[in-house]
């Protein structure tokens, strides 16, 4: 990674990392020492300083220093620049780094990283500078990218690492290993060989472990599992993560139509399984990726779209509450008391909300038990009703010397936490139904429906009532 005479050794390199790092992140002081030898040109203390470093701890330097700062950090630490450097940095950061490298030197990276990680960068580059790396590539690492980005985005194609080991099912243990020692690079990561047919399409699996214990002489059929899980190069990402967690897998073989083309590993999986997480919980807030690298012109388009939705939606529930303007006029109270109906409703559908769409997001809600769910979500919602309508009836009736009063307002939240159960259920499952993405639709009408329903609940009650009995 770096020149190693400016790598400490022993002793001195355990210290280095432990005044660098504290509990696993990289200590201010350390990158205030790092952006004060910048300022000063010196480049011969920055290599040194992040020499015994991890390419995590590299990469998260990068993101810790100022976005202006990134190309001169780029050019500071020279070679160790390298390409795990680069496959542990965030989009946004990638982007920055990689618009202060020349041509030649992203065709090198790009060269050096796994098909994966090697598709990222280029997508992170303008249509131009895209270009240019490629055809500055060899001809097979251009192809094997080129094939990768023909497959549509956050895909198994996309994701997957060309670079395997297959062997044909008619070999035995030790032509296998023999293949192995000829033709794997030793830099190449594997834990699966996959068996295939005359035509590449898989036909099994053997594990490393099998390769090293069986004698050289069995045949490949004979050890080989011939059940194995093979992943769509078209599938989503998120889906393939689900397959990854479901089947507890190490690795899987993709392919493309029948044919093997590419295998995707857990390492690959940790990484997409915590993203689409993160996103998922974005996404309801509306609050877009959530990088704090992420530029303030794209943050704010992704916000403000939203807050626009939220604005619309609160004129909706006000228009309600201009509708028994009379009432409210006669009975100010009403005033005070409507939006703790509208509120408590509110945090109820957020948490049925929040729990259907994990559950659509991870396949535990689908159409076979969708009906049980919403019956199971009913009586939630009902058991959580009764019980809040009870405190919120008493504490009014005490608070303001009014039994009715607090019959009322015990009687709206409790329907209206029933139909915030329902919304938080129905919704999510509508848009899945009708194709939309419910992580990032469902907060807005939910919201909607428990806050003029609140409202409407409450101000109809106690119009039905009368202020007569109210006053």
């Amino acid at each position: 990674m770096a020149d190693p005479a400016l790598l400490p050794d022993g002793d001195s390199a355990v210290d280095a990392v432990t005044g660098a790092v504290e509990e696993g992140r990289l200590s201010a002081s350390f990158v205030a020492d790092i952006a004060e030898a910048l300022a000063r040109d010196d480049d011969e203390a920055v290599r040194a300083a992040i020499a015994p470093l991890h390419p995590a701890d590299i990469a998260e330097l990068f993101a810790q220093v100022r976005d202006w700062q990134r190309p001169r950090l780029a050019r500071a630490i020279g070679e160790a620049l390298d390409a795990d450097v680069i496959a542990e940095m965030g989009d946004y950061v990638r982007e920055d780094v990689l618009a202060g490298m020349s041509v030649g030197a992203l065709a090198e990276v790009v060269t050096r990283l796994d098909t994966d990680d090697a598709v990222a960068v280029i997508e992170d580059l303008e249509d131009d500078s895209a270009r240019e790396v490629l055809d500055a590539l060899t001809p097979e690492d251009r192809a094997d990218i080129e094939a990768a980005l023909a497959y549509p985005e956050e895909s198994a194609g996309r994701l997957m690492q060309r670079e395997l080991v297959a062997v044909r099912e008619d070999m035995n243990v030790g032509e296998v290993i023999d293949q192995v020692r000829a033709t794997i690079d030793p830099a190449t990561d594997f834990w699966e060989i996959f068996v295939i047919d005359a035509f590449r399409r898989p036909v099994g699996t053997m594990r490393l472990s099998w390769l090293l214990t069986t004698p050289p002489g069995i045949a490949v059929a004979d050890v080989m599992q011939r059940e194995q899980t093979l992943i769509p190069a078209t599938m989503d990402q998120e889906e393939v993560a689900l397959l990854f967690q479901k089947y507890a897998l190490i690795s899987a073989a993709v392919v493309d139509g029948e044919r093997l083309v590419g295998v995707i590993t857990v390492d690959d999986i940790v990484h997409i399984i915590q993203a689409e997480a993160g996103e998922d919980a974005l996404k309801l807030s509306g609050a877009g990726d959530g990088d704090i690298n992420e530029p303030v012109s794209e943050t704010y388009r992704t916000r403000i779209r939203w807050l626009v939705a939220n604005l619309g939606t609160a004129m909706v529930s006000s228009s309600v509450i201009a509708a028994f303007e009379p009432t409210i006029e006669k009975l100010v109270v009403l005033a005070a008391l409507t939006p703790i109906v509208a509120s408590i409703g509110g945090n109820a559908g957020t948490q049925t909300m929040t729990v259907a769409v994990r559950a659509i997001a991870t396949n535990q809600l689908t159409e076979t038990n969708t009906r049980r769910t919403i019956v199971r979500e009913i009586r939630v919602a009902l058991l959580n009703g009764v019980t809040i309508a009870i405190l919120m009836g008493l504490g009014t009736a005490l608070l303001f010397g009014n039994a009715t009063l607090g019959g009322v307002i015990g009687a709206a939240a409790l329907f209206n936490i029933l139909v915030a159960g329902l919304a938080g259920v129905l919704v999510p499952v509508t848009l899945d139904r009708l194709g939309f993405d419910p992580a990032v639709s469902s907060s807005v009408f939910v919201t909607m429906t428990t806050d003029t329903m609140g409202f409407l609940l409450f101000l109809s009650i106690a119009t039905a009532v009368g202020v007569s009995h109210l006053g």
